[in-house]
């Protein structure tokens, strides 16, 4: 048995998790079937919150206890019995005690109409579960028939699709009216410029396609800030919607506006989700306490308005980067890397938010920078 006190200390070694989210009927169902048969599979393990949704009757090989299988390709199912820190908890001592397959990842299967942010927030603030675990990142459903209805009517939609890493764009193939996907791709593209989008014919996609979304790269063991962070992406997006930003907060709620639904790119957030994505920097070194303050004050001001951020960090205290990761009020514990990954040396933030503008959080940030 290797020496365990390295595994724990390194964030790379903790087992990564992918969140698996989408709305009622988006297609998370056939997508999981698919997924639980292909090989790649073999050393996840995914929980599911509810088995009766998915028929795996025919694929189970071996149970290996009333609420867990194993399937043909080595990947091992359970269903979340109580709640979700049991279930991670238990397969953490079972893998340790041998009676499971030795998984080294995870995938957290969530009901529709899951908020994502509490499952991260689990993850995250539990003592031995963000000691093993570390998100990796989160794949969300969109349903082409019915998302663009369905983030009309509910917000949840929106932020599911605004925290994603990668979006899997189900049953294109029934769309019959070419102009309405390109509106949906487009507003996605406006509510998560940097997210990947795939389209799955048949719920069909790679295993490998949902995972390495996070800063480590398992393979090289070396973290990868500019893929992670993706910023041009919000760099270009900042600049092509620089005029926009006086439309208002929730502008376009009423059923008035539905009239010009999406004729060229900028009616797209008349939709009235107000999400925006941004990047910014700042010059100078930072005391650490001084961001953990703005962050304090951003939370407690905005709260659930600040969907997700990502930074890397110029920190007085620390020798190399600091990279800090947050997902609405919940936040990864910071990682300090030993190298930065360019020349560049300056604190960038990318933020998503939702009805709140760019120009007063930079503000506010520099103003606690200077303190």
């Amino acid at each position: 048995m290797t020496d365990n006190t390295q595994e724990t200390e390194q964030e790379i070694e903790r087992l990564p998790i992918t969140i698996l989210t989408g709305f009622l009927g988006s297609g998370k169902t056939t997508l999981l079937k698919n997924l639980l048969q292909q090989d790649d599979m073999a050393n996840t393990a995914v929980v599911i919150n509810e088995f009766g949704e998915v028929g795996l009757d025919h694929m189970l090989v071996e149970t290996a206890t009333e609420d867990m299988i194993v399937m043909d390709s080595g990947c091992l199912c359970c269903t979340i019995r109580g709640d979700l820190i049991e279930t991670l908890r238990r397969l953490l001592k079972q893998r340790w005690n041998g009676e499971i397959p030795k998984f080294d990842r995870l995938m957290i299967e969530t009901t529709g109409l899951a908020d994502p942010a509490p499952i991260l927030h689990t993850i995250i603030t539990d003592a031995v579960i963000s000691h093993r675990y570390r998100l990796d990142g989160v794949v969300t459903c969109v349903d082409a028939m019915n998302a663009m209805d369905q983030m009309d009517k509910q917000p949840e939609a929106v932020k599911q699709a605004a925290v994603a890493d990668k979006l899997l764009l189900t049953k294109t193939d029934l769309v019959k009216d070419e102009a309405a996907l390109n509106n949906l791709e487009i507003r996605l593209k406006d509510i998560n410029p940097a997210a990947t989008v795939t389209k799955p014919i048949q719920g069909k996609v790679a295993a490998s396609e949902l995972t390495g979304f996070g800063l480590f790269d398992p393979a090289t063991k070396t973290s990868d800030v500019k893929a992670w962070m993706k910023e041009e992406a919000y760099k270009e997006e900042h600049d092509h919607h620089h005029h926009d930003h006086h439309h208002g907060h929730g502008h376009g709620h009423g059923p008035g506006h539905d009239h010009d639904h999406g004729h060229h790119h900028h009616d797209v957030n008349r939709h009235g989700d107000g999400i925006k994505a941004f990047v910014f920097e700042y010059d100078e070194p930072i005391k650490w306490d001084s961001f953990v303050d703005w962050m304090e004050s951003m939370l407690a001001t905005h709260g659930a308005n600040l969907l997700r951020m990502k930074g890397i960090l110029n920190v007085i205290e620390a020798e190399g980067p600091v990279v800090v990761h947050g997902v609405q009020h919940v936040f990864h514990p910071p990682a300090q890397l030993e190298k930065w990954p360019d020349d560049n040396r300056k604190s960038r933030l990318v933020m998503i938010t939702r009805n709140i503008n760019k120009e007063p959080i930079e503000a506010t940030f520099k103003s606690f920078m200077a303190m």
